[in-house]
């Protein structure tokens, strides 16, 4: 079977690396061409001896890239305020779509169900990631996920209660008390259950090294997003190839993007409103 032939529009921090893990790690692609409209990215590109060892070809424009010749599917890395227009030129093109944001062409993406379109949240391709959620999902190692007990309200008593005191001068101090809470909560990703509970990087660590000195003990953490989820884009970049080159539904439809960002502008309403942000059975905001 050919390789998906695909193309990278935006070479910024996160286009570059996208090219990257296409050329090395996603052995059913082939990147045929990137393209900007920034001058010192075009300029870098057009002299990076790597992108014309692969033969991969620099546009200035997205339009002309989208008529590469042989182009299948587009990878969408520019700024997220032209996410939905490139997203909409492209499946008009005819070609498959990954992009992290292309939440308004849901309609679009439907009209044409030959097209793969996908959303990309890197989360959903970290393996630490996934494995909480085989754990929580289809293992049950926590039981039921455990949400609140109303009835507390009742008795002027709460499950999870978060205190915040502002002091004279603009200082904030936060109290949180917990009577539902497992051991050794730090900031991460924690899904609580009747049973136990399921946490993903507690400690970020980049190794298992302990370098004891002068300053006390501690581990070296990982630096930066990129290094954190890189293996995570890798195969972000492979299950979109798979969907597209064998006909398999993609793993994250744009409508559960949809659902992620309905929440997020939720918390961002009751941020600025002050007020509560509800949502019916049907997911639908109220």
């Amino acid at each position: 079977m050919e390789p998906l032939r695909i193309a990278v529009a935006g070479l910024g921090r996160m286009g570059r690396r996208h090219v990257q893990n296409l050329i090395y790690r996603v052995p059913r692609a082939s990147v045929v061409a990137v393209c900007s409209t920034e001058a010192h990215e075009l300029e870098w590109a057009r002299s990076f001896e790597e992108y014309k060892e692969f033969n991969v070809t620099v546009y200035g424009s997205y339009e002309e890239m989208l008529s590469h010749p042989g182009l299948q599917a587009v990878w969408i890395s520019t700024s997220t305020d032209v996410h939905a227009s490139q997203t909409l030129a492209a499946i008009k093109k005819g070609l498959h779509v990954l992009c992290e944001k292309p939440l308004t062409c849901v309609d679009a993406a439907k009209a044409r169900p030959d097209l793969k379109v996908m959303a990309g949240f890197s989360r959903r391709f970290d393996a630490s990631y996934r494995d909480a959620a085989t754990k929580i999902f289809d293992n049950k190692a926590i039981g039921s996920p455990f949400i609140h007990h109303p009835e507390l309200a009742q008795m002027n008593d709460v499950d999870n209660g978060v205190g915040v005191v502002e002091f004279w001068g603009g200082k904030i101090a936060y109290f949180y008390c917990s009577r539902t809470q497992a051991h050794g909560h730090d900031v991460c990703t924690e899904i609580t259950g009747t049973e136990g509970k399921v946490s993903v990087n507690v400690v970020p660590r980049a190794n298992n090294v302990v370098v004891a000195d002068k300053l006390g003990i501690r581990n070296e953490v990982q630096p930066e997003y990129w290094q954190r989820f890189e293996d995570a884009f890798a195969l972000e970049a492979n299950e979109f190839t798979e969907s597209v080159l064998r006909n398999k539904p993609v793993p994250l439809p744009l409508e559960k993007g949809v659902k992620v960002m309905e929440i997020g502008r939720a918390l961002q309403d009751a941020l600025l409103t002050g007020e509560v942000q509800r949502f019916n059975e049907k997911g639908e905001r109220i």
